[in-house]
């Protein structure tokens, strides 16, 4: 019965290669625990919140594809032209119960499973991997429309592979686990290889942190072909230390900042639209009740931040500082430096998908 917590996944580096390891796609959509008992389905998230009342159409999607009773750890995502597509998946987290249902009909989301937790009376989590895989592709029905048992390779070559030509559909990465681990809930026990790369940025503004201890974040922009700076995203998790030597480093660029700021009319709405809302401070369902205040900089520090893709013109999951570039002028910090990923065909990866 619910709560389970999902298994969770340290990252590493490089892409382990030691004996009895399975790998799979890293998924990049919604983390899901399904719990059926006969006519009750419910879609729980990795925080224990209902993700049931948001997606309607995998509910009797799933009624369909797996037994009676049975609980089925996996992904939530939504494909769409060019792969998986994040931003159609986070819109369909909407309070309004009509716009759910009209987003369920023209952007209906799939399932993607990937463990077996409980079936009729058994709990499965102390049995290894392995075994727990086995009977999840025996009971998942994946004749069913958006329901997909997600590919699996014993053959760490397959995986690098899988790493390099998939991320253009969309995929964050590769996930490895141990053959024999048992499911060991809220542990991060597997791993996970993910996309990184760097950009040098503007440093445009920061948030202070929530503890008042220095600077918590800092505000990252790009220019585009017009020269106009969009907001990409932030730059955070400092140590406590290292957020007072920001604070201290930055405090110089705070006299005048405003002037000129090609971010100072950030609260008006005509601008927000005007920059395609990619400026910093602008209030969304995603926001609300966060403090999104912050204090400009003078358009003089770049910095070199490592990030894992681009999506929709902003860094997802945010970004790491490595260091300031202060041999790089601003206004040569544009998208054109950005690599640009080949899209690729979900299809593909699972046709070529083999056993473990």
């Amino acid at each position: 019965m619910p709560p389970v917590r999902p298994m969770l996944a340290a990252l590493v580096r490089e892409l382990p290669r030691e004996p009895g390891l399975c790998y799979e796609p890293k998924w990049d959509g919604f983390r899901c625990i399904v719990f059926r008992d006969g006519d009750d389905l419910e879609l729980g998230s990795r925080n224990d919140r209902p993700l049931t009342r948001y997606f309607p159409e995998l509910v009797a999607l799933l009624a369909d594809a797996l037994p009676r009773r049975c609980v089925v750890d996996g992904e939530i995502v939504v494909v769409g032209e060019a792969g998986l597509d994040f931003d159609a998946l986070q819109q369909r987290l909407h309070p309004a119960e009509s716009r759910v249902r009209t987003l369920a009909a023209e952007t209906p989301a799939g399932f993607v499973a990937f463990d077996l937790l409980a079936l009729g009376d058994e709990d499965l989590t102390g049995e290894p991997f392995s075994r727990r895989r086995a009977r999840l592709a025996d009971i998942l029905d994946t004749a069913q429309a958006r329901v997909h048992l997600t590919p699996l390779t014993g053959d760490a070559d397959v995986a690098e592979d899988w790493f390099t030509r998939f991320e253009g559909a969309g995929f964050d990465g590769v996930m490895v686990k141990a053959g024999d681990e048992p499911y060991r809930q809220d542990k991060r026990t597997m791993r996970k290889v993910k996309h990184e790369r760097t950009a040098d940025c503007v440093v445009a503004g920061f948030r202070w942190h929530k503890d008042g201890e220095g600077v918590g974040s800092l505000l990252l922009g790009l220019h585009d072909e017009a020269n106009t700076l969009h907001h990409v995203g932030v730059a955070s998790s400092f140590t406590a230390a290292r957020r007072r030597e920001l604070a201290a480093e930055l405090e110089p660029l705070r006299s005048g900042a405003l002037d000129g700021h090609p971010w100072r009319d950030w609260a008006d709405p005509a601008a927000q639209a005007a920059h395609g809302g990619r400026m910093p401070g602008g209030q969304s369902r995603w926001s609300a009740g966060k403090d999104l205040s912050w204090e400009p900089l003078r358009i003089e520090r770049v910095a070199e931040v490592r990030y894992e893709h681009l999506q929709a013109g902003r860094f997802r999951h945010g970004g790491r500082l490595v260091r300031f570039r202060p041999d790089r002028d601003p206004a040569s910090c544009t998208y054109a430096q950005l690599e640009q990923v080949p899209p690729a065909e979900l299809t593909a990866l699972f046709d070529e998908a083999t056993p473990a």
